[in-house]
């Protein structure tokens, strides 16, 4: 048994070069000028950062062990970071748990329940507790002195996770078919393209990595949410001739029935996850059997949800493929989504977006390996990762949201 000795969370802004990271992972599109750090996408109505934000969470224990763990906070970090110094402090520091799967299962239901009568079930509430209940299995790989994939599994955890190119950069398709000959040559045969234009400039974009590659590229889309059910029924009979490997976010989240006609129209299989935090948000879509691959985010439901979500899938969806969805992220999400993948063999692949994963190293004393197309899985004990604290206390901040030039 242990206790949690205090919580510490760090709210981190980093600038980043807004047009060069343009079609890749968590800013894939065009931004409005304007005066805040939050713009509107050029594309469709929502808000991305033009900073490179992250919410991180250290825990330590009365005998001295420290787990770090972060909450999904693409926007907003300083939201994620209140929820867990206001309602999940209280609800677990000082707490006596045990050092196992089950301690965690028992903490993180512990903060589940604390707002859950006051309608928090979703959203900011389950990003903070995700951040948390990584750093709890860091904490508590570290005092088994093993990785967290061998506590996730009774088998041998895989050594290695295969990776997919998340995006592809470049102001002209030729820029992008060249981004994706160089990443050709290290192995990969996966490409997710974001629908950050038109629908038609996809389809081209689509069709020239076809030509390209041939059959062997496996060509995936993600429409970010902003498709009508027409429009979304066009497209998708567009993506079966090429053909698709999926159709991802296709429409808004909360469209249940909406997604379930969609996925009867066209044969490519709808990618759905990322956006639902907990069993009890995807069950819905998985019972309506609109969902052929299933992208749980583990900055958004954390280790403990992620397992269970793939344990329900395996027993009643079998049909079902899983595949964790990385972002915006830093040391502490990709590492949880590598043993994640790692424990369970069913598990095909891993994201990657270059750009992300090189500031997520940053952080770190030693750096995450991909060697090939192959994420190496970390083998410490915990997550498997060292944080630089000096580092990350030199950028977290925790400032009201300002106005900044227009750009």
């Amino acid at each position: 048994m242990d206790r949690i000795a205090s919580i510490e969370t760090f709210s981190i802004r980093l600038p980043r070069d807004s047009a060069a990271i343009q079609g890749t992972a968590g800013s894939p599109t065009a931004l409005q000028a304007g005066r805040f750090d939050y713009r509107w996408s050029d594309a469709y109505a929502t808000l991305y950062s033009v900073n490179f934000e992250a919410a991180l969470v250290k825990l330590t224990a009365e005998s001295g062990l420290v787990g770090w763990g972060e909450a999904q906070a693409p926007l907003a970090p300083d939201v994620a970071c209140l929820i867990t110094e206001q309602l999940l402090r209280p609800a677990i520091e000082g707490h006596a748990f045990e050092l196992s799967a089950q301690g965690v299962g028992a903490l993180r239901e512990r903060m589940y329940a604390a707002m859950r009568v006051r309608g928090q079930t979703g959203g900011f509430m389950l990003d903070a507790i995700a951040g948390v209940d990584i750093a709890l299995w860091d904490l508590v790989g570290r005092a088994a002195a093993r990785p967290v994939c061998d506590l996730l599994t009774s088998a041998s955890p895989a050594a290695s996770v295969p990776a997919y190119l998340s995006g592809l950069g470049g102001e002209t398709t030729a820029a992008r078919i060249s981004q994706a000959e160089d990443a050709w040559e290290r192995g990969f045969r996966t490409f997710k393209l974001f629908l950050e234009r038109s629908p038609d400039d996809l389809i081209q974009l689509a069709k020239a990595l076809r030509e390209r590659f041939g059959p062997a590229a496996r060509i995936a889309v993600d429409a970010l949410w902003h498709l009508d059910p027409a429009t979304a029924r066009v497209f998708g009979r567009a993506l079966d001739e090429l053909p698709a490997l999926w159709l991802e976010c296709p429409l808004p989240p909360e469209m249940l029935q909406a997604h379930v006609r969609l996925a009867a129209e066209i044969e490519t299989p709808l990618a759905l996850g990322e956006s639902y935090r907990s069993r009890h948000e995807l069950e819905p879509f998985l019972e309506q059997g609109c969902i052929g691959w299933l992208q749980p985010d583990l900055g958004r439901c954390g280790l403990t949800e992620a397992v269970a979500i793939a344990d329900h899938v395996a027993a009643r969806h079998p049909q079902v493929q899983v595949v964790p969805h990385i972002s915006i992220a830093m040391g502490p999400q990709i590492a949880a989504a590598l043993h994640f993948a790692a424990a369970l063999p069913a598990v095909p692949m891993v994201e990657y977006n270059p750009s992300v994963f090189s500031v997520a190293n940053q952080f770190l004393a030693e750096p995450l390996a991909l060697v090939g197309h192959h994420y190496q899985v970390p083998r410490s004990p915990g997550l498997g990762i060292e944080i630089d604290e000096a580092a990350v206390r030199a950028v977290a901040q925790r400032p009201v949201l300002r106005a900044v030039e227009s750009a």
